[in-house]
């Protein structure tokens, strides 16, 4: 080691514990065996939080980062040059940055001015468009790369084109523990004399515990002393989703094959001290995933250091590790194989030692202090081979970038006009108005709001806690208004919770189709999902025999958001292209060349028409209904400007007949809001950077570039105004007005994410926006055991 090393700082960024994930047991214990090294490194952390309020970090963490807000990664970078690190080492892992596919990231990387070196534990072979541009973003801003497998190499240079030559193979870190007889352990586990098989880590279906279990019957018969220990908790966001459902599937598995008692699961947090003892205890440790692309197991990596006998799947990091007879490899899904294997295990114990002994001794170069001094050779190649910083690339979108800064995102006043019933209609000034009630419009606005920041990558204001309490309010507004036997939602209800009318409005409807498609294919919760399935297949056939254009282009949001995650039917599809043919027989009978149009008339939520056919025509091959929201929406675009160039929305006192004079007040929220989605909507499916303007232009009116050059919303609560005078603003702040607002700043800052450091192309971008599957069946997973919620 150069005598240089002895006076280096260096700097950890990632997840840290007391955070209960894997990425933050691997960079505390990467952070601690470095700092103990001889040479003795100034060692801190920039951690990154995934909650508001953060967590009482440990000495080491000088720095925190708010995983979803972008400019917290800028600040970081400055205070990181501020500090004069020699070196910065990530950790990087897909989920854990925010932005899209943790783009974030790149942020700081762009303006950090020490080598980087980034250790990849998640590397996807077949990556989709935005991950792709992060990944090549990593190696382009990273001056060594370390992976924990050769596979994982392999991959880098054949996929991505990275030379070897930068590219460190350091295997994941383990305990240095004694090699000991596992009878020592077994007792406070209450398996004393038991032959202990054991699985450790977040649960989920990928883990194949089930075959597992089914083995247990099998390897009972001829060894009735076994039990099989399951410890871990289930993955957090499966468990957002599903809650216990695979949890529960395994017990009741276990019951059924009568070996209950046999299989134990322990579900909770351990620490790194517990999860040894754990280990110690078992005799056979069990890996069955299903996943071959999985290029490195902490879990099996502790196991196999400890001097454990491990029956394993052969994914790519079992090959590696478990080859030459260091342990046994089974095929996938194979509940006959893993009997097999640890019965002729069990039956030949010297055979058993030798693995042992053998696991063991290689083991010994895995240990935390023989993986920080690689660690920490890797810095000085890092610092003494330091490549020049990347140009930045500027994309065609770059001057679109960062125009302004948005607001904070604030849902006091939301919550404000929140009861248990719903949301309320109607405010006076700032406080809810009992006596106007509630409605299905109001209600299904809140709702895709919910959904929206649910699914977003954008910095929450609450806790996702809280975020799916309000879902469920809304949600529940929504259940109660439809009515099953007329397949309609009524619209208004009193403050005493009695509905005032029998049917609502097709407006009305046609929102609120578009919320619940919204929900069922945005909502991390599954009951939410279920019930918005069920609420938008039994209410979408009553569109067909609608007249409102506007309660066409609502259910035709809703298509598009429900067809997002849901497969395609032949119903919907029947429908969603009969109102399309609906809406370009508008616009063949009511356009001309000085008013290409819809309607002879510009009344509300304009822009929704457009919309409508612009999403609809990335469903279905249409060119006509391309061209037709897009040239009505340039007019729109043209017609709502304002000589000084600022939006100016059709005014609702009057409108805007065909030939007649356009009311320029009562200015409206809604306006503003829907010509914001439009023009987003238009931007993504061309790429054309005058939409991104018409977007900023429209959510400008909110900040007080209107006609009165008054603010309508306010910063302090997220609340809006619901509107202007032609002398003033209307002070009252229901909730279409608020939720135009929060709505609208939404999407801008999902956006504006989105953009923030994008260099891949059009077509790419297009791609990147696109909803893709949870799993990708080329993705090489990590898999990080102590301290995991287990």
């Amino acid at each position: 080691m150069d005598p240089s090393s002895q006076s280096r700082r260096i700097a950890f960024l990632g997840d840290y514990v007391p955070r209960r994930c894997g990425i933050a047991t691997f960079t505390h214990n990467l952070c601690e065996a470095v700092a103990r090294q001889e040479e003795q490194p100034d060692c801190i952390v920039a951690a990154v939080n995934d909650r508001p309020e953060g967590y009482d970090y440990p000495r080491h963490v000088q720095l925190e980062i708010q995983q979803k807000d972008a400019e917290s990664y800028r600040l970081a970078a400055d205070a990181l040059n501020g500090k004069m690190i020699d070196v910065l080492c990530v950790q990087h892992e897909f989920g854990i940055y925010g932005g899209p596919a943790g783009s974030h990231l790149l942020a700081l990387l762009d303006e950090v001015r020490m080598p980087v070196v980034t250790t990849l534990h998640t590397i996807l072979q077949d990556p989709d468009a935005s991950q792709r541009h992060v990944m090549k973003g990593l190696i382009k801003r990273s001056d060594r790369l370390v992976v924990m497998a050769r596979m994982g190499k392999r991959i880098l240079c054949e996929a991505y084109g990275v030379p070897e030559t930068i590219v460190d193979i350091i295997p994941h870190g383990i305990p240095d523990v004694t090699f000991t007889n596992s009878a020592k352990f077994k007792r406070q586990f209450g398996v004393d004399g038991k032959t202990v098989l054991l699985t450790f880590g977040l649960l989920g279906p990928g883990k194949g515990i089930e075959y597992a279990i089914r083995a247990m019957p099998e390897i009972i018969a001829q060894h009735p002393d076994c039990v099989y220990l399951v410890l871990g908790a289930s993955h957090p966001n499966l468990l957002a989703r599903e809650g216990e459902k695979y949890r529960t599937s395994l017990e009741h598995l276990a019951e059924d094959l009568g070996i209950g008692e046999q299989v134990i699961f322990f579900n909770r947090f351990v620490s790194n001290e517990d999860l040894m003892e754990f280990i110690g205890a078992s005799d056979i440790y069990l890996t069955p995933y299903l996943n071959e692309a999985q290029i490195t197991s902490g879990a099996l990596a502790y196991a196999f250091g400890a001097g454990k006998v491990a029956v394993s799947t052969p994914y790519w990091h079992a090959r590696e590790l478990l080859g030459d007879d260091c342990g046994v490899l089974i095929p996938f899904r194979d509940a006959g194989a893993i009997a097999h294997a640890v019965n002729e295990l069990l039956d030949d114990p010297e055979r058993m030692r030798r693995i042992r002994r053998k696991s063991y001794e290689t083991g010994r170069t895995m240990i935390w202090p023989v993986a920080a001094g690689r660690y920490l050779e890797t810095f000085e190649h890092a610092i003494a081979d330091r490549r020049p910083l990347p140009e930045p690339v500027v994309s065609k979108w770059a001057h679109a970038i960062r125009p302004g800064r948005l607001p904070a995102l604030k849902l006091q006043h939301l919550s404000r006009l929140t009861d248990a019933t719903g949301i309320f209609q109607h405010a006076v000034f700032n406080v809810p108005n009992y006596n106007e009630g509630y409605c299905t419009d109001d209600n299904a606005r809140a709702f895709i709001l919910c959904n929206m920041l649910d699914d977003s990558s954008i910095a929450l204001p609450v806790t996702k806690e809280y975020l799916d309490l309000l879902a469920t309010r809304y949600l529940s507004f929504l259940v109660a208004a439809f009515h099953e036997s007329s397949g309609r939602f009524r619209n208004f209800m009193s403050h005493g919770r009695k509905w005032l009318e029998e049917m609502g409005s097709e407006d009305s409807h046609g929102r609120a189709i578009w919320s619940v498609g919204s929900g069922a294919s945005r909502s991390h919760n599954e009951g939410h999902r279920r019930i918005c399935t069920h609420l938008f297949e039994r209410a979408l056939p009553a569109v067909i025999s609608f007249t409102s254009p506007r309660a066409w282009a609502f259910a035709l949001l809703g298509i598009h958001e429900y067809e997002r995650n849901q497969p395609e039917l032949p119903e919907i599809r029947r429908i969603r292209d009969l109102l399309v043919k609906r809406l370009l027989v508008l616009w063949d009978e009511c356009s001309d060349t000085d008013w290409p149009w819809f309607e002879t008339r510009l009344t509300y939520d304009n822009a929704r028409l457009s919309q409508a056919l612009i999403l609809s025509s990335q469903s279905i091959p249409h060119p006509r209904a391309m061209e037709a929201g897009l040239h009505g929406l340039r007019w729109l675009a043209d017609h709502q400007q304002s000589p000084v160039g600022h939006f100016r929305p059709i005014g609702s006192n009057g409108f805007h007949e065909k030939d007649g004079d356009r009311a320029d007040f009562d200015q409206q929220p809604i306006e503003a809001q829907a010509m914001v989605s439009a023009s987003l909507a238009a931007f993504r499916a061309t790429g054309d950077d005058f939409w991104w303007h018409e977007a900023r232009r429209a959510f400008n009116w909110f900040l007080g570039r209107n006609d009165l050059g008054i603010p309508l919303h306010d910063a302090a609560s997220g609340g809006c105004r619901d509107g202007l005078h032609h002398n003033r603003a209307n002070e009252n702040q229901g909730a279409e007005s608020t939720l135009a607002f929060q709505l609208a700043l939404a999407e801008m800052t999902a956006a504006e994410h989105s953009l923030n450091y994008l260099t891949n192309p059009a077509h790419e971008l297009l791609d990147s926006m696109q909803p893709r599957p949870d799993a990708s069946p080329g993705k090489l997973t990590s898999d990080h055991p102590a301290l995991h919620p287990v």
